[in-house]
């Protein structure tokens, strides 16, 4: 055994025979499999089956034992009930809390909220509660986290450029608003494209399962098929229903096409489920199609709230903060995992493989071809800003706007 294809067959066969398998058969076998590994193969095992390498080590001198003493008689080694090395959160009653206070002050909601994230990295968390009396490594720091609904982002990529000195503000802005909506039963949704994705029998990043030996086969070189195309998936994510719509496009991704996925959207899902909306709150990135400095996308807005006879409120992230919409980690993601590992041969695949992307949570996608032409480089008049019904909050109103479906007056 030497590379990642045996170590996903380990995985495989952990997971097939572990609920068959007591604590010490489950600690030796683990180590006879890190021993037939080679080099590296403690690591390598752990990693894949979640084991501590101290527990794989325990096993390993049991098995060096067996093997000098064959005809001893089995000992169990089995953790009487109850034993074993408590949980954090167990032996220290009053860890939650103090973590739930000291993140407090730095996510971008609270315990009831939808948008709920921390920006600050378990390593620092594990510090500032090492000073105030909890002893507690970083890793248990995170699984805290994750168990009680944060997302917990790396420092590494989650700065696209100098941080505003707004960011913090801007987040407690959008959270409360979308708490306010939620409150009111008003419809709130994130949107944003994802990546461009070349139709054809292209490598997709990732693996799935195949009969050995029989790869699915692609092009060695990703040229686009003149005739297949490009793929533009631009998504709608209901943060109150856990449900999304995903328009499929096949020309630019413009402002004119983003507020086109969001009609499709209202008129396949958001008006059935939101029959009494008076107002439809959309958070969105700084950049791309539905960019806050984009005088088409208020444009296209405006003529949405026309046409669906309600307020449009507008939220932004903050420059260099893409990564903290909703959209990515709820639904986009999921499309990813999804689809990886299969070449995305037509629009029709496509549009299957993202229309089938569920989660244990129960999200539902919702997924339609868009053959509609979007031409760039539209311009876009003082006039036609002029007569737009935009009000802007009091707070940022570069980033926090309404447009009103009534004419303005003149």
């Amino acid at each position: 055994m030497g590379n990642d294809a045996n170590i996903q067959q380990v995985e495989a066969k952990y997971r097939a025979l572990s609920p068959l398998m007591d604590e010490r058969m489950r600690r030796q076998w683990a180590a006879a499999e890190s021993r037939s590994y080679g080099w590296g193969g403690l690591q390598a095992v752990s990693a894949a089956i979640h084991m501590s390498p101290n527990t794989i080590r325990k096993g390993l001198v049991e098995l060096a034992w067996r093997e000098k003493n064959p005809r001893a008689p089995v000992d169990s080694y089995l953790r009487r009930k109850g034993g074993g090395r408590k949980r954090r959160s167990e032996a220290d009653p009053g860890l939650v809390e103090t973590l739930e206070q000291l993140v407090e002050p730095l996510t971008r909601g609270d315990p009831e909220s939808p948008l709920r994230w921390t920006c600050k990295s378990t390593t620092h968390l594990a510090e500032e509660l090492s000073r105030m009396g909890h002893r507690v490594s970083p890793r248990t720091v995170g699984r805290l986290l994750n168990a009680d609904g944060y997302s917990l982002q790396s420092n590494r990529k989650t700065k696209e450029g100098e941080s505003h000195p707004d960011r913090n503000a801007q987040f407690e802005f959008i959270n409360l608003t979308v708490k306010q909506f939620q409150q009111r039963g008003q419809p709130v949704i994130s949107v944003d494209t994802k990546k461009k994705e070349l139709v054809g029998r292209f490598k997709n990043g990732g693996r799935e399962w195949q009969p050995k030996g029989e790869p699915e086969q692609v092009q060695v070189h990703d040229f686009l098929d003149k005739q297949l195309g490009k793929a533009i998936p631009y998504g709608v994510y209901d943060l109150s229903e856990n449900q999304g719509w995903v328009s499929v496009g096949i020309d630019h991704d413009t402002a004119q096409f983003a507020a086109q996925a969001i009609r499709r959207w209202w008129k396949k899902m958001g008006a059935k489920r939101y029959r009494r909306a008076r107002e439809l709150l959309i958070t969105a990135d700084g950049g791309g199609s539905n960019a806050s400095r984009s005088r088409l996308w208020k444009v296209a807005l405006q003529d949405l709230a026309r046409q669906l006879e309600i307020p449009i409120r507008v939220c932004h992230f903050p420059p260099g903060t893409s990564k903290w919409n909703k959209i990515e980690h709820r639904m986009f993601s999921h499309i990813t995992q999804n689809w990886r590992g299969r070449p995305l041969v037509s629009h029709e695949v496509i549009i299957q493989l993202i229309a089938n992307t569920t989660t244990k949570t129960g999200l539902k996608i919702y997924a339609e071809l868009d053959q509609g032409r979007y031409p760039t480089g539209i311009k876009v008049s003082e006039a036609a800003i002029a007569a737009l019904n935009l009000k802007r909050a009091d707070f940022h109103g570069d980033w926090n706007y309404t447009l009103l479906p009534t004419r303005k007056k003149s």
